[in-house]
């Protein structure tokens, strides 16, 4: 294995991340359109590389479609509402292809490699390994994992659950891919057992979003739908790469653009999907290399200034409205909102020295933004977690709800809050359940028609689950998909909270980082894909998943399982409660045969899913009803709320930067295909940082200088990287930027929203020196 950039983490020891044996380094900026032949290329060599020259292009032909196609894996992007044969895109098929491998994990491999050896593996040398085959638990005397029965495997989870003083003793982990009935069953297992102790991806990504909607607008939700995209007149997007992490919003953009609406970027990055594109399935211009524009007009704010620049927005539409009637949506102000009268004194004694201060931006670049929005007549503002992922993450997206309702831009074809989910049914998992602070009412039909009484009590969620493990009050973590120990922050924590587990055990796909810091005791659970068939007694199933634009729909898996040992997640799910709840007269086994019962179950708990079975069954399926689209609001006062929130202060420590964490092009959340980000223009190397120029000359650097990355916690301790690379990057002064999962080790277990209990990994506080050669 090669070395890698040392880490000091408060004396723990650090993860090795860094794929081995990698080609020289390369930095070349990336003028070329998004998507196009870059990415047929790219997506070319990783099938080749996969060997999935068969299997491979079979699954483009079946992967999104409405009548008996599976879902993408990737991403929450809505599918294309007309049924497009080859609504695909460059990272969903290499997401595919990384799952329907034909490498294999199994019983022999594990007898070959100790935990220990396989802890100094890199994220993509483990992953890459292949698909796990069979259950396995760990063996202390051999440091190795062994072969386990499925009967036995339960029975070990179910009795450390059932010895636990408390059920708040476990916590019951889920990542996005999750279907919605396994969804179901997963919240039902951890309710009936008597804990909401579900901690959830969402926790880390866009609970900033759920909390300010539903606090504005009654819903935790977007209001709008694919074909608002198609209509608006103007699309605004924050902290949003797009072209990597919703790389379908493409075709959306360049659509925009050719019948005339404004698009407007807002991103300390400019990046590849805010210049122009190719989209893949238009023949045309593919074939005359013909690529079309995505943006009007590109924003660069420091990080964390999105509020400022909305700020900016609305100070600019207000000032507007004292000469032009129309400027604002009085009537739609008058009858269906709250709080405007503050609102618009807060607006006008916000001084505009201020707002350029808080997000870098001169006055008049943000009065051309705000004069795009003034004459648009439909506008749909979009995000994603360059806007949540900060202190005060809940106050900016309020903000944009308050830019959007001076114009009336809610409750009507083409306008509306739409939140960017980056992971495939993360927004279902919180439809169906995956809630740590559930809502009474929810509480309350799952209690009349399950037959169980569930726990009243507020759970805890992500951070919350870390820190009760660390502290010894959680002893049974169960993961159910993702790669936990290095999604969350501040790894070095995060690993000895796992460690100190008396039982670990995780449903994956795919060998990981979180199978190897594990508890005393360790449990591996191999599931199935969402490409592959999952036949049960009543014959082959489908699992529903919910898009960001809440529609849902079925997916049917296309492909022979890995290895005849694998079990869906509900069996899995169904397995573990049986053993855990021996006496429970709720039908897991009868679940398991027949989704259908588990949908019947469903339409009577879930607001929103009357009907499930035939509805679900509908081409496309069907959208979960949005009341705030109504201009229905689930509020106290029953009216759209603006929010009068101070800015943001943006003063840092001197000599520090602000560091936000991304991912790069060539990744899937915490799996990484390769070393490259092609968007960046980076080649064989994820060890960087990239900076301003001029800040890095005032730090005595030149480009690829090795550079030794501290940050600063809130309680005053320090963590560290050591031997990056330095790379000089059009950003604001001020700003830093970075990949995760590598940088996680620099956000503190304590460095979480107060609004959100999001970590603020896009809003860390780092000294960036010159390092040793």
């Amino acid at each position: 294995m090669s070395g890698t950039p040392e880490v000091s983490a408060d004396g723990h020891e650090p993860p090795s991340f860094q794929p081995g044996q990698s080609p020289a380094p390369s930095f070349h900026p990336y003028h070329h359109p998004a998507a196009g032949w870059g990415a047929a290329k790219s997506v070319t060599r990783f099938l080749v590389r996969e060997r999935e020259g068969i299997d491979g292009p079979r699954a483009i032909l079946k992967m999104n479609h409405e009548n008996g196609g599976f879902d993408c894996p990737g991403c929450a992007w809505p599918d294309d509402r007309k049924g497009l044969h080859l609504d695909i895109c460059e990272n969903g098929i290499k997401h595919v292809a990384w799952e329907m491998t034909h490498k294999r994990v199994g019983p022999d491999f594990f007898a070959a490699h100790t935990v220990s050896e396989l802890s100094g593996w890199s994220e993509f040398e483990l992953e890459n390994q292949g698909r796990l085959t069979a259950p396995m638990s760990y063996d202390p005397d051999t440091d190795t994992y062994v072969p386990i029965a499925w009967d036995a495997a339960f029975h070990l989870v179910g009795m450390a659950l059932r010895e636990l003083a408390n059920p708040n003793q476990a916590a019951f982990y889920t990542s996005g891919r999750l279907g919605n009935e396994a969804t179901f069953l997963y919240q039902l297992l951890a309710r009936e057992l008597g804990t909401n102790n579900l901690p959830d991806c969402s926790n880390m990504c866009h609970e900033a979003s759920g909390r300010a909607l539903q606090a504005a607008l009654g819903t935790g939700k977007g209001t709008v739908d694919l074909a608002d995209w198609e209509t608006a007149d103007a699309l605004i997007l924050l902290g949003v790469n797009a072209a990597s992490n919703a790389p379908r919003m493409l075709t959306a953009l360049t659509e925009a653009h050719r019948r005339g609406a404004a698009i407007v970027h807002i991103n300390p990055l400019i990046e590849a999907a805010a210049r122009r594109a190719i989209i893949p399935h238009d023949f045309l211009q593919m074939a005359t290399f013909h690529a079309t524009p995505t943006s009007s007009l590109n924003l660069q704010p420091r990080i964390g200034g999105d509020m400022a620049v909305i700020r900016g927005m609305a100070k600019a539409v207000l000032e507007r409205a004292r000469t032009e009637q129309h400027a604002i949506d009085r009537e739609f102000i008058q009858r269906h909102t709250s709080g405007f009268e503050e609102y618009q004194t807060l607006c006008e004694d916000t001084p505009w020295a201020e707002i350029e201060r808080g997000c870098g931006l001169s006055e008049g670049e943000i009065r051309r933004a705000a004069r795009i929005y003034s004459e648009s007549d439909r506008t749909v503002i979009s995000w994603c977690l360059g806007v949540t992922q900060h202190e005060h993450g809940v106050d900016t997206v309020r903000e944009i709800v308050n830019l959007l309702l001076l114009r009336g831009n809610l409750g009507r074809e083409g306008a509306g809050p739409s939140p960017v989910r980056g992971h495939s049914n993360v927004q279902g998992n919180r439809t169906c359940g995956i809630d740590h602070h559930p809502k009474p009412e929810f509480l309350d039909r799952l209690a009349r028609v399950c037959g169980i009484d569930p726990p009243r009590a507020p759970g805890l969620d992500t951070v919350g689950a870390i820190e009760a493990m660390h502290a010894g009050k959680v002893r049974v973590f169960v993961g159910m998909g993702g790669n936990f120990a290095i999604a969350a922050p501040d790894t070095a924590y995060t690993f000895a909270a796992l460690r100190n587990c008396d039982l670990t055990v995780h449903v994956s796909t795919k060998l990981n980082r979180s199978h190897l810091v594990h508890g005393r005791r360790a449990l591996i659970l191999p599931c199935l894909g969402r490409t592959e068939r999952d036949e049960q007694r009543a014959g082959l199933q489908e699992s529903s998943v919910e898009d960001s634009m809440s529609m849902v729909h079925l997916s049917r898996g296309m492909k022979r399982p890995a290895s005849p040992h694998l079990r869906s997640e509900p069996a899995i799910i169904a397995g573990i409660a049986r053993a855990a709840l021996p006496n429970s007269a709720t039908p897991w086994e009868k679940y398991v045969e027949d989704y259908d019962l588990i949908r019947d179950t469903m339409s009577e708990v879930l607001d929103g899913f009357e009907d499930f079975n035939r509805r679900v069954r509908l081409p496309l399926g069907f959208r979960i009803r949005q009341p705030a689209r109504e201009l229905t609001f689930h509020t106290p006062s029953g009216l759209a709320e603006f929010s009068a929130a101070p800015l943001p202060d943006p003063t840092v420590r001197p000599g520090t930067l602000t560091l936000a964490t991304v991912r790069s092009h060539d990744q899937w959340n915490t799996t990484i295909y390769s070393d490259s980000d092609r968007y960046r223009g980076v080649g064989n190397l994820r060890t960087l940082v990239f900076l301003n120029a001029d800040d890095m000359r005032e730090r005595g650097l030149a480009q690829f200088d090795r550079v030794d990355i501290t940050s600063f916690a809130r309680d005053g301790s320090t963590r560290r990287l050591n031997g990056y690379t330095a790379i000089a990057y059009d950003i604001p002064r001020g700003c830093a930027v970075g990949y995760m999962p590598e940088m996680n080790v620099l956000c503190a277990i304590g460095d979480f929203s107060t609004q959100s209990d999001q970590p603020i990994m896009k809003n860390l506080t780092v000294t960036v020196e010159r390092g040793a050669d």
